[in-house]
């Protein structure tokens, strides 16, 4: 591998680790809640008050403004210097929590016309509509917090810090368990209704989140002083460049927006099966999607600034199938597995086995976006290095339209199946319009090289496919603590299979994470 790409999967391997405990976390935090509170009346108007505030999360703080900042922090570290590089910072920092202390004011205000809005399933039950208002109420703030978080974890993966950005969000998951469950259990002995504890327990993580990199950040430099200055030509290119990937990542919350739309509508527990699913499907989404994105974008950043395009072009393919090698194992073992693995992690308690079964039902559907997904993750940031994120935008428009086709065609015949399987579908149909203009606008990149290693990607899955399905015939009648060793062991002789393949076909990038390990050389973080 060349020197950036080398660089791009040293940075995914110190992201991997670091967001794989953060899933994992995020596993054990809805394990705690499918216990306490099962798939009922509680816990869908919990999902949908979290998803407010993350609905602007990902618009804002995790999508459009972060991907401009760092394009900008980067071109601007590249060309002006280190001062001009934190004063920007500091002015870009001011004027976003400008807007977002305006939106989570507004949030406060509207928390009831917003619930009726995406959920409106849940007018039929005044109880769930007014607890999932003052849940919205609760956790509104959460944005705030996540903004800052964000947009700090940018600025320190500009200066080649990955591990402690993505670690962030695993405190996030231990401090919002914690508190949330101490505050379930006072709450209930006080016979207030205790979900609210761990509502509560959402903005104590997202405090910590912020908390964690604070110090690192000081260590490189930065001294964040209030002074917004919308007429700041850094902070204008990065408002510029955030108007179309607003209307991009709008579109994308217009999805999740339609979904919830139209799970609301398909019956108590719904939006529970949904929200575990997608949850278990977030695992792996961390070991390449986030990870690789995060790890990309600086890189492309910089190359596309000194105009080194050929070396983009190498980079964007070895990128893509660093995403590929992973997303193709992980989309299979979910489909085949996914009953087993939803039994272990959550059918206890108040989760019984109905809602097993129908959460992975779901799981089976989204995973097959898996390798898309993938694909949307890595190309993504190469569009934003480049300055033209109206492709973004446009390609999730077509996801829109694709996902509501499909979810009004199937939801009579499929339930809340069909917002599954029409999330899955827009997705792919995103991955598959953006690598066809990218390839345009790039005037090509080594078709031939990421076929070849698509394909061999593909054999080795396949592969380790027919040993799951296999494995998954001895699965079914086994307890809970037999079925946890089994289901390990499942796995693991999986992964061993697909790699041990993966090491004789190739390609080389199928093992990024093993020969970064042997040859990365030591890190700041």
């Amino acid at each position: 591998m060349s020197r950036d790409t080398d660089r791009v999967a040293r940075g995914a391997r110190s992201v991997t680790l670091a967001v794989l405990l953060s899933r994992l976390l995020g596993l054990v935090r809805e394990q705690v809640l499918a216990g306490l509170f099962g798939a009922g009346l509680q816990m869908d108007a919990y999902v949908v008050a979290y998803r407010l505030p993350n609905l602007l999360r990902d618009l804002l703080a995790e999508g459009a403004f972060a991907s401009a900042f760092v394009t900008v922090f980067s071109h601007t570290r590249e060309k002006e210097g280190l001062d001009r590089t934190w004063q920007l910072a500091s002015r870009a920092l001011s004027c976003l929590l400008l807007i977002v202390g305006l939106l989570v004011l507004l949030g406060e205000g509207l928390a009831p016309y917003l619930v009726r809005l995406l959920a409106p399933g849940f007018v039929s039950n005044p109880e769930k509509l007014s607890l999932a208002t003052l849940l919205t109420r609760i956790m509104f703030p959460f944005l705030a917090l996540v903004s800052l978080s964000a947009v700090f974890g940018g600025m320190l993966n500009t200066f080649g810090y990955f591990f402690v950005p993505a670690i962030s969000s695993a405190f996030f998951n231990l401090v919002s368990v914690g508190v949330g469950v101490v505050l379930y259990f006072w709450l209930k002995a006080q016979g207030v209704t205790p979900i609210v504890g761990m509502a509560c327990g959402v903005i104590a993580g997202g405090l910590a989140q912020v908390l964690i990199q604070w110090p690192l950040l000081r260590r490189i430099g930065f001294r964040f002083r209030f002074a917004p200055l919308f007429q700041d030509p850094g902070v204008r290119e990065i408002f510029r460049l955030m108007g179309p990937m607003v209307l991009g990542f709008s579109a994308i919350q217009l999805n999740v927006f339609v979904n919830t739309y139209f799970a609301s509508l398909c019956g108590e527990g719904a939006v529970s099966w949904l929200s575990y699913a997608f949850r278990v499907m977030y695992v792996p989404l961390g070991l390449f999607g986030v990870a690789l994105s995060l790890a990309l974008l600086p890189v492309a950043a910089a190359q596309a600034a000194q105009g080194a395009f050929g070396e983009l072009r190498k980079t964007y393919v070895s990128s893509l199938l660093m995403g590929l090698s992973l997303a193709l194992p992980s989309a299979v073992g979910l489909i085949i597995l996914s009953e087993p693995i939803i039994r272990l992690l959550f059918e206890r308690g108040r989760f019984t086995a109905f809602d097993t079964k129908q959460t992975a039902l779901a799981l089976s559907l989204f995973a097959l976006s898996l390798p898309a997904y993938a694909t949307t993750k890595v190309t993504t940031p190469i569009f934003y290095a480049l300055k033209k994120p109206r492709v973004p935008m446009l390609s999730s428009f077509v996801s829109v339209g694709v996902n509501l086709l499909v979810v009004l065609s199937t939801l009579h015949s499929l339930g809340f199946r069909a917002v599954a399987l029409a999330t899955a579908s827009g997705i792919i149909t995103q991955a598959l319009l953006q690598v066809s203009i990218l390839y345009q606008i790039l005037k090509g990149f080594p078709l031939r090289r990421l076929l070849s290693g698509f394909l061999r990607l593909l054999l080795s899955a396949a592969v380790m496919g027919l040993v799951a399905f296999w494995l998954n015939s001895h699965l079914s009648s086994l307890t809970t603590l037999k079925l946890l060793f089994a289901l390990l062991g499942s796995i693991l002789l999986c992964a061993l299979t697909y790699f041990a393949i993966s090491a004789l076909l190739g390609p080389h990038e199928a093992l990024y994470l093993f020969r970064s390990l042997k040859k990365s050389p030591a890190r700041k973080d």
